[in-house]
């Protein structure tokens, strides 16, 4: 009983680090269906979270510097996005952050 309760709390968080070579410090959790990143850099910070439920998915966005809120967003589709969404979804941001981060 208590190896299936540990097996249970383990598929709920899995946590992985990846550091870039431009000092981007990349995390990514998921969270349920859903998955969490969160990228540092410095005092920056971007932040995406897409929760999915059996009715509908929310994504939210945001950008901070220095503790100030520069982008706080959230939308919200009709449907549960599938794993592979998700994971694309993700793969976008990271890549959209590097992109922006490299050019300031």
């Amino acid at each position: 009983m208590l190896g299936i309760a540990v097996l249970s709390v383990g598929l709920l968080t899995v946590s992985s680090s990846v550091c870039a070579s431009d000092d981007l410090h990349i995390e990514i959790t998921k969270k349920g269906l859903g998955k969490e990143v969160v990228i540092t850099q410095g005092a920056r910070e971007w932040f995406m979270l897409i929760e999915v439920t059996s009715e509908n998915s929310v994504v939210l966005r945001q950008e901070k510097t220095h503790g100030t809120y520069l982008v706080d967003e959230s939308e919200t589709h009709d449907r549960p996005m599938t794993t592979g969404e998700v994971d694309a979804a993700i793969t976008d941001y990271v890549n959209s952050v590097k992109t922006r981060a490299k050019k300031e």
